[in-house]
């Protein structure tokens, strides 16, 4: 049969290749970052071409956001963050998102914008001090000042967004070069990222997506219930309860039951707000666990402490 030459053959497998989409929506949390970091290993594990981050967030934890961008500038293949459908923000966190991405696109009537660090604590936003304000939002603008550098994007509007709360239409950003592009959906935005070439922590890559076919990439049940019960509004009332049920236990001793759901609600509220990493939480709920089949065996509770167990 008929050979092609070497140099067509990989311009036609670069051109098959897929790209995968990621659905980046809700609080940038632990079980998100971990959501997208895998995602993005999975698209290099597939040979895809790029990875495209669909985008809308409220913001979330300067921790998880810094796992998310620190996943991108390593990245071997391009990643894409579009805000989007339309009718979705990159608020907060996910300013400093789109600006790490190799290529940055908003869909109309979208928003960017509001990065102003604050501090939360276990009733909601805190007070902080003159200094401390000073130090985490000097912080906060050098990091999103060295992104806009190395991607060329507006560096003065990033930081009117850090230290002003700035917010501007998807329009406005593409006017003042805080994103690359404009696209109705993922489809328009394949065809308009065709040709584009960008500098990956693997070398030079050019885009060949017109007509590429698109992977989706979902959250598994597990990470989909993690998620949920991170947003804070959850997460506080899973503290609060857990709080009121180990006091419920210190008052009756042996009424059993408000421990149980304390200690298990305290736990998952803790890895919600962040404070303890995935790792971390499983173990501790484990040792719970461990710990309610062994009270099990010496005091009888009706299967409270095994179902809890």
């Amino acid at each position: 049969g008929l050979r092609a030459p070497m140099g067509a053959a990989v311009a036609l497998a670069q051109e098959s290749a897929p790209v995968s989409v990621v659905t980046v929506r809700g609080v940038i949390n632990p079980t998100l970052a971990h959501y997208v970091t895998r995602s993005i290993d999975s698209a290099e594990q597939l040979d895809a071409q790029a990875v495209v981050l669909q985008l809308d967030t409220p913001g979330g934890l300067d921790s998880s956001m810094r796992q998310i961008i620190q996943r991108i500038l390593a990245a071997r293949i391009p990643v894409i963050v579009y805000v989007g459908p339309p009718g979705a923000r990159a608020g907060s966190a996910g300013v400093y998102i789109t600006y790490s991405a190799h290529v940055a696109a908003m869909a109309p009537n979208t928003n960017i914008g509001s990065a102003t660090p604050v501090a939360m604590g276990e009733s909601g936003e805190q007070q902080m001090s003159p200094e401390m304000r000073a130090k985490v939002t000097n912080d906060a603008i050098a990091y999103i000042r060295s992104l806009a550098e190395q991607r060329d994007r507006n560096a003065a509007w990033a930081e009117q967004a850090v230290r002003e709360g700035a917010n501007v239409s998807a329009q406005q950003a593409l006017s003042l070069g805080v994103v690359d592009l404009m696209a109705n959906d993922v489809s328009d935005l394949l065809r308009k990222l065709d040709g584009r070439t960008v500098q990956t922590a693997a070398g030079t890559a050019t885009l060949k997506t017109a007509n590429a076919t698109t992977v989706p990439v979902s959250m598994n049940l597990v990470d989909a219930l993690l998620h949920a019960i991170s947003d804070p509004t959850i997460a506080y009332l899973l503290i609060s309860l857990g709080t009121m049920g180990l006091f419920f236990e210190l008052s009756n001793p042996g009424s059993i039951l408000p421990g149980v759901v304390g200690g298990i609600c305290l736990l998952l509220g803790f890895y919600a707000l962040g404070t303890l990493p995935v790792n971390y939480a499983g173990l501790m709920l484990m040792g719970f666990a461990f710990l309610l089949f062994v009270i099990d065996l010496f005091a009888p509770s009706h299967g409270v402490l095994t179902a809890g167990g």
